[in-house]
């Protein structure tokens, strides 16, 4: 089996090749108007042929879009009386206390907004008929207002979804269409619309975008990672776009966590340091799923890895604000003109132009394997900064990092303190190209002792792209209390829901595959849900009563409320293991060099001769062609059996 695990970055694009249990590395600049030709590039570059190739990519295509607001014209059909239900939303507001927020444009102009017939009520009986009258005036609407998606979002339909088939089937054959009952059959009419709207919105330029790329690779088999970390066939993933808007950070969660396995580290609190943003995650033996995520201030319902984002990166720019404070991000250089230190013509100063001016990115080191480092840039942009601030470069980049490194942090306090969870009982795993310089210094923020920089940490999404299995999340709204079912009642549902995920995997190639049953549970009476693992009525109560007291601090003798079941199905299959690390030799330093704050010259060591189980004492810097990892003084580096950099405290 050949295959290429792809993560289209803001900045760089990474490949990963994997024939035969050998691994090759490769990064080209990304080309963020036609990701493509970044992917096309590298494979060329590697010397690839695309035919018979499987191609696994992590794309932000459908991400940028939603965040740029540079969708397609969709038009939105719901029931009478029900057109400003995206507009209107939740009614919270983001800052509690200001009482005059500014306005927000609505999802969907109010002209694009359609009412028809076809009401259902909540036990699923007709309140209003949709008939042929309703029809034929709609798609009468939508020749007039020639959209190029529709999104349907009627009322109840996931307990019947008779009439949105109906309304699908009158619109136009040329125009994008998503049902709501498809997307997302669940409880709420605003959640669910946004989903839906999300997925007409992105899916024709997703389609677009991956037929590109397929024309571009003939002869090659290519998936997509979806946002809840298995991969989907390129053929239908235009139709559940709203699945692929995490599509590279869920890449990454799988990377680390097949990493963190090969080096027997199970629970990790990882961060995934790249250009642009910083993606935070705990891990404990497994990916955490969530399906309340958020893409620009829309609910995002449908299953995805459960992290946090800032806009701290490599990238990100640093500047002085109207009051003289230091900030840093979340604008960043992206790939083009990029940080002042590629050389490109960038001016202002970055994270990534600090480490260098500070010495810990090596000038003399080519970033990426074949990007040279100009320092006389980075310094002249962080001498730049330092005049408004009133210091020299040195203490300029110094405060950089400071800011940055503390946007981390606060972001890592978030996935880990406010859940209750102790970062000390985890490993610190540091991923992305920018990562692994700043890894100790996050670490000592949070008092952790121990970290992990994966082999391949600067291609780790790429990487995870490759171990990715094929997969589906689905659920299913039924919004009934738990006592009044029995579990033959609840299996043949949940039989009913995978039968569905199966057959679209079978069509898809799919071998033997893995099923997990859960429900959303929650006392009748409350909003939000747990969800807990399906193992028989009784024992899910009682496990749902324990899980409830663990979050909370407590448990109700109250009814127990089933609101939604849910069905994970994944192939089932052994991921590639990771090749057996041997040093090319002794630890021997390919230079030494000044790093501010550190007396002496520092060793500048390759990372395929740093030592297994013989731990090195820093301060060192350890390179390699996609990452420079920093290990500061009081703490040691040795690599594990897979080529793992194990990082720990030594005071």
């Amino acid at each position: 089996m050949r295959r290429l695990g792809v993560d289209t970055g803001g900045t760089f694009t990474d490949l990963v090749y994997l024939d035969e249990a050998r691994i090759r590395v490769h990064k080209v600049l990304s080309t963020p108007r036609a990701p493509e030709e970044a992917i096309v590039r590298g494979v060329r570059e590697m010397g690839l042929d695309p035919r018979g190739l499987e191609v696994v990519h992590g794309s932000t295509v459908a991400t940028n879009a939603v965040l740029e607001g540079k969708g397609v014209r969709t038009a939105y059909v719901t029931n009478r009386g029900f057109g400003d239900v995206l507009a209107l939303g939740r009614q919270a507001r983001e800052a509690l206390y200001d009482l005059q927020p500014p306005p927000r444009r609505p999802p969907v102009p109010p002209e694009l907004c359609l009412e028809t017939g076809g009401r259902l009520a909540a036990d699923a009986t007709v309140l209003e008929p949709l008939t042929e009258a309703d029809l034929q005036a709609l798609r009468q609407r939508l020749r007039a207002l020639r959209p190029e998606a529709v999104a349907v979002n009627l009322l109840f339909s996931f307990l019947d979804e008779r009439f949105e088939d109906a309304v699908g089937r009158v619109v136009p054959e040329e125009i994008f269409v998503s049902l709501s009952s498809r997307i997302l059959p669940e409880l709420r009419e605003y959640e669910r619309g946004i989903a839906t709207w999300l997925n007409s919105y992105v899916g024709p330029i997703m389609g677009g975008y991956l037929r590109r790329l397929r024309s571009a690779l003939p002869g090659a088999r290519v998936a997509v990672m979806q946002s809840h970390g298995s991969a989907i066939s390129a053929d239908r993933a235009a139709e559940r776009a709203v699945h692929l808007l995490l599509s590279g950070p869920a890449g990454g969660l799988r990377g680390v966590l097949h990493a963190g396995r090969a080096g027997a580290r199970l629970r990790l609190l990882s961060f995934d340091m790249g250009g642009t943003s910083t993606d935070v995650a705990l891990l404990d033996q497994e990916i955490r799923l969530t399906a309340q995520g958020r893409i620009a201030g829309y609910p995002v319902a449908v299953p995805m890895v459960d992290m946090h984002t800032i806009g701290a990166g490599g990238g990100s720019l640093a500047r002085v604000d109207a009051g003289g404070l230091l900030q840093v991000g979340p604008e960043s250089a992206g790939a083009d003109p990029g940080p002042a230190c590629y050389g490109r013509g960038g001016r202002e100063p970055t994270v990534t132009d600090a480490n260098v001016v500070l010495g810990r990115l090596p000038a003399d080191v080519a970033l990426g394997g074949s990007l040279p480092l100009d320092a006389a840039a980075a310094r002249a942009a962080l001498e730049r900064l330092g005049r408004r601030l009133g210091l020299d470069a040195v203490a300029a980049a110094r405060g950089v990092l400071r800011v940055a490194n503390e946007h981390m942090a606060q972001a890592l306090r978030v996935i880990s303190v406010q859940r209750g969870e102790d970062p000390r009982d985890y490993t610190l795993a540091s991923f992305g190209g920018a990562g692994g310089l700043h890894v100790c210094d996050l670490a000592e923020a949070l008092d952790m002792r121990e970290a992990l920089v994966p082999a391949y940490a600067g291609v780790l999404s790429a990487l995870g792209m490759l171990v990715a299995p094929a997969g589906r999340q689905l659920s299913h709204s039924v919004n009934t209390l738990l006592e009044a079912r029995e579990d033959a009642w609840i299996q043949a549902r949940l039989d009913r829901i995978a039968a569905r995920g199966e057959a679209e995997l079978r069509a898809e190639g799919a071998g033997d595959l893995r099923r997990e049953d859960s429900l959303d549970l929650r006392y009748e009476g409350q909003s939000h849900t747990l969800r807990i693992p399906w193992t028989g009525i009784r024992k899910s109560t009682d496990a749902f009563h324990a899980a409830h007291r663990r979050r909370y601090g407590h448990a109700l003798d109250m009814p127990v409320e089933l609101v939604n079941l849910r069905v994970g199905l994944t192939e089932d299959v052994t991921p590639p293991s990771l090749p057996a690390y041997r040093p090319a030799g002794p630890p021997e330093p390919l230079l030494h060099t000044p790093v501010a704050g550190v007396a002496a010259p520092v060793p500048v060591l390759p990372r395929d001769r740093v030592p297994v189980d013989f731990p090195l004492a820093g301060p060192v810097i350890v390179v390699e062609a996609v990452g420079t990892t920093w290990v500061a003084p009081g703490w040691s580096v040795r690599a594990d059996r897979v080529g793992n950099l194990l990082l720990a405290r030594r005071d």
